[in-house]
Parts: structure tokens; C-alpha cells; sequence
């Protein structure tokens, strides 16, 4: 287990993930079928986000027998969501070898405080933002992969979409604040460091992780789209937008024909920039999930905003 949560191997995995689909599931059979499907990954939950947004109650972290039993039934990666803030629902899933923890929205904040310490931590974290301080706070504290929040379970992607928007935005302002005091700075007046400094001090991180950013022009990790991906296109349009891979939650396994929709999101996602392939990946793909209509949701029942 040591070994595996070797930075040189979790920057090998990291690597393995870019442009693929990690697909949510509940049980050993969801997973072999996403692994033959094509997905990168799995996410192993006690219940797909659609379930655990209309059945209720507190939504925790997936039984360990189940882990156990994903983990048996396939050779893919295996990540599971724990609560936010639950610092020990994160040590058992890095003692059992979860290939990667997702500190989740998802479910039910166990802090409304404060989130992981993920430093603390040997395996690899990802954890959701819908703005550009949320993601650089997350990778302050440690994450290794970003995705949006998006609003999981309702198979509507606005939020998704308006997630990794605002985030390639706010990067946006960033570099031409570096590349403007570059350009000041050759004629001898005074850069723009005082303007990032302020952002750092917004956004409540360190000022060299802001000019990081400014001068790479991306986030320092992954930053993958989530939350409300339901169709091959929706997956498609948010490659298109920057992400650099996609996480569905409950479209594969509350449609009508998962093998075949798992097989559809994954050419979708490898073809994103290819629309006859996004035509043939979208035929005879039956009946889809339901979903919910973003503007439908009470503000208290907007997971987004744990």
C-alpha cells in the first residue's frame, strides 16, 4: 500500500485518468461493466446521487464490504467519496488502498466547517469547486484532482457547465494580470504583483500558488467536469470547455440500457472534437434517466453549496 501512494505512482495514475470517464457505481456487476465500457476509474458509492438526492436521509460513505466488492471485480481504480470534513471515514478508505478519496459533496457533510487536512494524507484526494477560490483553498489543503460540483443526481448540466466556466474565467483575469505586469515591468513602471496578492488574499491562499496559476494559465492539477453529465454530448461539450476528463454519476446506471450508455459516454468522451462520432455514440441509446431541472431545487436541497 506504501507503494502505491508513491508520488511517482500517483503521478502515474493521474496520468492514466487524463481524457477518460470515471463512472460512479454501487456494486461489483456496475463496476465490470464501466471497466468494459471503457472508463479510466470507478467511484464507489452506497447509493448513485440521484438515489441518495430523492430517498434522503444521511448519506455516507459506501459499506466496506461493497468497496471490497468493486475492488475484487475489477482492475481499473477504484476511488470512494468520503464526507466532508470526516477525517476518519478518509483513514479507513486510505487503509483499505482506495486508489483515490473524494471529499463529497455528495454526501452528507459530517463538518460545515472545515474540510480535510488532505496533507495528512498519503492517498491522492479530489474534491469539487464551482469557482476558482474553491479550487486553489482544495489544493491548498492538498488535492490532487479538481472536478465541478456541478448539481449531482439531476442529470441537468447548467451548473456543471457554469462551474468550469467561471473557474476558466477567473484563470482568465489571472493571466493577464501576470502578462500585464510583464508588460509594465519592461517599461519600468509598477507590475501588477499588488493585484495577485490581493486575489491570493480573496480567494485565502498562498500568494505563490495564485502566481503559479497566472503564469502556468491552468489549474496546477486535474480539473475534471462533474455533476449533472447525462448525455454523450453533455460529456462532449465539457471536454470542449477545457475539462480534462469527465465524472458521471447517475446517467449510466438509471438509464434504461447502462452497457450501452457507459460505452456511448466513453466515445463521447474520447471524441469530443469529432461530431460523427458523437452522432454514432448518441443512436439506440433507449430511454434516459429522468432527472431534475436545476431551477425545480430548493436552495437547501443544492448539494453545490456544501
Amino acid at each position: 500500500m506504501s507503494e502505491k501512494y508513491q508520488k511517482k505512482n500517483i503521478e502515474k495514475l493521474l496520468e492514466s485518468l487524463k481524457g477518460g470517464i470515471i463512472m460512479d457505481v454501487t456494486k461489483g456487476a456496475d463496476a465490470y461493466t464501466a471497466q468494459e465500457a471503457g472508463a479510466v476509474a470507478v467511484m464507489a458509492l452506497y447509493k448513485v446521487p440521484a438515489d441518495i438526492r430523492t430517498e434522503g436521509g444521511v448519506a455516507r460513505t459506501a459499506l466496506v464490504d461493497k468497496i471490497e466488492e468493486i475492488v475484487n471485480s475489477v482492475k481499473i481504480p477504484v476511488m470512494a467519496k468520503a464526507r466532508i470534513g470526516h477525517y476518519e471515514e478518509a483513514r479507513m478508505l486510505e487503509t483499505l488502498g482506495i486508489d483515490f478519496i473524494d471529499e463529497s459533496e455528495v454526501l452528507t457533510p459530517a463538518d460545515k466547517k472545515y474540510h480535510i487536512n488532505k496533507r495528512e494524507f498519503k492517498a491522492p484526494f479530489v474534491c469539487g469547486a464551482r469557482n476558482l477560490g474553491e479550487a486553489l483553498r482544495r489544493i491548498y489543503e492538498g488535492a490532487m484532482m479538481i472536478r465541478t460540483k456541478g448539481e449531482a443526481g439531476t442529470g441537468d448540466v447548467n451548473q456543471a457547465i457554469e462551474h468550469m466556466r467561471t473557474i476558466r474565467e477567473e484563470i482568465a483575469y489571472l493571466v493577464g494580470l501576470y502578462e500585464l505586469g510583464k508588460s509594465f515591468s519592461e517599461k519600468g513602471i509598477k507590475n501588477m504583483e499588488d493585484e495577485l496578492r490581493k486575489k491570493s488574499q480573496e480567494y485565502g491562499v498562498p500568494y505563490e500558488l495564485v502566481y503559479k496559476v497566472a503564469e502556468s494559465k491552468k489549474l496546477p492539477v486535474l480539473n475534471f467536469a462533474a455533476g449533472g453529465i447525462a448525455t454523450p454530448a453533455d460529456a462532449a461539450y465539457m471536454m470542449k470547455l477545457g475539462a480534462d476528463g469527465i465524472f458521471v454519476g447517475s446517467a449510466i446506471f438509471k438509464s434504461k440500457d447502462p452497457e450501452k450508455r457507459a460505452k456511448a459516454m466513453v466515445m463521447a468522451t474520447k471524441y469530443w472534437d469529432n461530431p460523427t462520432k458523437l452522432l454514432e455514440a448518441s443512436r439506440g441509446l433507449g430511454e434516459e434517466m429522468k432527472g431534475t431541472a436545476i431551477g425545480s431545487l430548493r436552495e437547501e436541497d443544492k448539494m453545490q453549496d456544501r
